[in-house]
């Protein structure tokens, strides 16, 4: 099977980082994890970040940007990009979502996605369930920023999880932007009506399937985030990280 590095999404362990941001770091790498997404620095600048990667033998994945700090911040962005060595910036989450904010948002993305290009940084978006809801034209607000942006500025980091809980097949999507999608998150969900986040291999997500998937897709990431847990976020990462171990045989070093 492939062998796709894996990284983790640092938000998973917000608190543990608020507490030691390095502490964290170095328990990531002691699970076995290739690498980090970012979603923040927890007050560090990014050379003591990518001093602490390189100390531990982790490499940055992609990170983490609000809308508005890739709207009114972009060079410094880039340029931290650049010195933790990632070469994925994501726009993670929006708050406004009329059709006309859509319309801004395609806008938005595909200027700073110029942006990023030019500069060797790849811009991707990240989705949860609301951007499938349709827009008046039929499209979902998701298709809708995909369609309405060129393919070489704004590519999709999909999160299995809102996909399959905004009733989507995730591995469709997977295959219908394979071109556009570098990163993925791996998550799972619990097979009751909360439909909570589970450890990968313990829910109702075909992780397997979409693992297999990796073998013919351009994935240059596969990212494990779990945003609640009922035990202790580290457990849970075990847990995810040893399934993944058993499907990926390049993480049992």
């Amino acid at each position: 099977m492939t062998s796709i590095p894996v990284a983790v999404q640092m938000y998973t362990l917000r608190n543990e980082s608020a507490e030691d941001f390095a502490g964290t770091l170095e328990k990531v790498a002691k699970l076995g994890f290739d690498g980090v997404e970012f979603a923040g620095f927890g007050g560090l600048s990014a050379e003591k970040v990518r001093e602490l990667l390189d100390q531990l033998g982790l490499k940055a994945a992609s990170s983490h940007v609000p809308l508005e700090e890739l709207k009114h911040n972009l060079p410094r962005v880039i340029e931290e990009q650049k010195t933790i060595g990632s070469r994925y910036v994501v726009c993670p989450y929006i708050t406004e979502r009329t059709e006309e904010d859509y319309k801004a948002l395609v806008q938005d993305l595909e200027n700073i996605g110029e942006e990023c290009r030019k500069e060797g940084i790849t811009l991707c978006y990240h989705n949860h369930d609301f951007e499938l809801e349709r827009l008046a034209d039929g499209r979902t607000a998701l298709e809708t920023l995909l369609e309405d942006t060129s393919s070489e500025n704004v590519h999709a980091e999909f999160d299995v999880y809102w996909l399959q809980k905004a009733g989507q097949d995730p591995l469709s999507w997977l295959k219908r932007y394979q071109e556009r999608t570098p990163l993925v998150h791996l998550k799972d969900m619990t097979k009751d009506e909360e439909q909570f986040f589970a450890e990968l291999g313990t829910g109702g997500v075909d992780v397997n399937q979409i693992l297999n998937h990796g073998d013919t897709s351009n994935i240059d990431w596969w990212i494990v985030e779990q945003d609640e847990s009922r035990i202790s976020p580290l457990e849970s990462l075990e847990i995810s990280m040893n399934y993944l171990k058993v499907k990926l045989p390049h993480l049992q070093k």
